[in-house]
């Protein structure tokens, strides 16, 4: 097999220490304001924002750089109406019938249920769909590598993204989702993962009153 040609790492720039240390400590600042959100404004965001998010999300590493994730942006609110009557369905049998006890206690706090008003009030749904295969032109699949893990990665990089835009988002699996699939134009062979709403929050929006883990708690250094 042919090995792919390099190029020089030529943007990248060594840092001073304390420069190393002032961005790091700042970035960490920012980020530790961000909260998930439920609350949603209805206000506009224009569409170059998350154009330049999802990029920010493309450039994710990702198995033998196979890029195995597909990302659908709705903003149609008849679409979005579709997704949010065949999420809520998914989630009443979810809360009614499915879900363990242990997890229902857990979600208690949160003051979770089955309605999830969300997904229409936001400007935008972003669904991120794994593709672990893909389909060639003559028909034949080419098999993509860590797809999962990969496209875990790039979800991440677009939270990140798009909190430092301004916005605000929510994760949100509903179980199944194969809905998502049906509603929404995907690749054959992709399958959905979650929902990425966005958008600004709204002016009466709150948050549950949570603290994250401390870093001995996280991390190990050996």
């Amino acid at each position: 097999m042919t090995r792919c040609s390099t190029v020089p790492l030529a943007d990248y720039r060594p840092l001073p220490v304390e420069e190393m240390k002032r961005r790091a400590a700042e970035f960490y600042a920012q980020m530790r304001q961000r909260r998930s959100v439920r609350d949603f404004s209805d206000g506009p965001i224009p569409r170059e924002v998350i154009e330049d998010c999802l990029r920010a999300a493309g450039t994710a590493p990702s198995g033998a750089n196979m890029q195995p994730w597909h990302f659908v942006v709705v903003s149609d609110p008849q679409l979005k109406r579709r997704i949010r009557q065949a999420a809520e369905e998914v989630e009443r049998e979810f809360y009614a019938r499915r879900a363990p006890r242990q997890w229902l206690d857990a979600l208690a706090p949160l003051g979770t249920d089955a309605g999830k008003p969300f997904l229409e009030k936001a400007p935008y749904l972003i669904v991120v769909f794994v593709r672990p295969c893909e389909v060639r032109p003559d028909g034949s699949k080419l098999r993509h590598y860590y797809p999962t893990e990969s496209a875990g990665i790039a979800t991440g990089v677009l939270i990140t993204a798009l909190y430092r835009a301004g916005l605000v988002s929510l994760p949100y699996t509903p179980s199944p989702m194969g809905f998502l699939r049906e509603i929404l134009p995907c690749p054959e062979d992709a399958r959905p993962m979650l929902i990425l709403v966005t958008g600004l929050p709204a002016e009466e929006a709150t948050v549950p009153d949570i603290s994250k883990k401390p870093l001995d708690e996280i991390a190990t250094f050996v």
